[in-house]
């Protein structure tokens, strides 16, 4: 059996690793516009086709995934290391809120273009329209982001090996002792 190259285990280990980064933000991004759907559907029922609000999540979902990874990859709060954590998390959920919307609108433009609408018939219309419309929808956006983004910055302050054994590991039989005399169990008894 032939050993691979070095660098050939180098760069499949960055493929995967993008790979698997791309998966989490795209099953982010897809359970986020999911919501958004559902929400949607919440208020008229009776008027919309479910699946195909849905299958727009997913189309979204994808295409935005591509911007949120051109993003990250442009390290752009990397400036902002000096400073506190919640600023680089804040900086980030905001400019990826913003990418989004520009990605959303070039995308629609595009598509109306192509079916030969005009410039202006093609542009989306955020919120109900107008300066408050797309103000809501880019705190919509700039919240939701935010769990992301904290998540992101606590791996990296903690690891994210101890990031997902906090998260996900069951607690050692001395960590359950240590909850119920801090009184964490107390709801349990009352």
């Amino acid at each position: 059996m032939t050993q691979a190259h070095p660098a050939h285990r180098s760069l499949r280990r960055r493929l995967v690793a993008a790979a698997q980064h791309g998966l989490i933000l795209f099953l982010y991004l897809w359970v986020l516009f999911g919501l958004f759907v559902l929400n949607e559907v919440a208020f008229d029922r009776e008027h919309q086709n479910h699946a195909a609000l849905q299958g727009f999540a997913l189309i979204n979902a994808l295409a935005l995934t591509k911007a949120m990874m051109l993003v990250e990859h442009m390290e752009l709060s990397g400036r902002l290391s000096h400073l506190p954590k919640i600023y680089s998390i804040l900086f980030d959920a905001a400019f990826c809120a913003a990418a989004f919307m520009i990605v959303h609108v070039v995308e629609r433009v595009a598509l109306g273009l192509f079916q030969g609408q005009s410039f202006s018939a093609s542009m989306p219309v955020f919120g109900g329209g107008g300066s408050i419309g797309v103000l809501i929808i880019a705190l919509i956006a700039f919240v939701s982001l935010l769990p992301f983004f904290t998540f992101k910055a606590v791996a990296r302050a903690f690891g994210p090996d101890k990031v997902r054994a906090a998260l996900l590991s069951w607690p050692e039989v001395g960590d359950r002792a240590t909850l119920a005399s801090s009184g964490a169990d107390r709801r349990s008894r009352d």
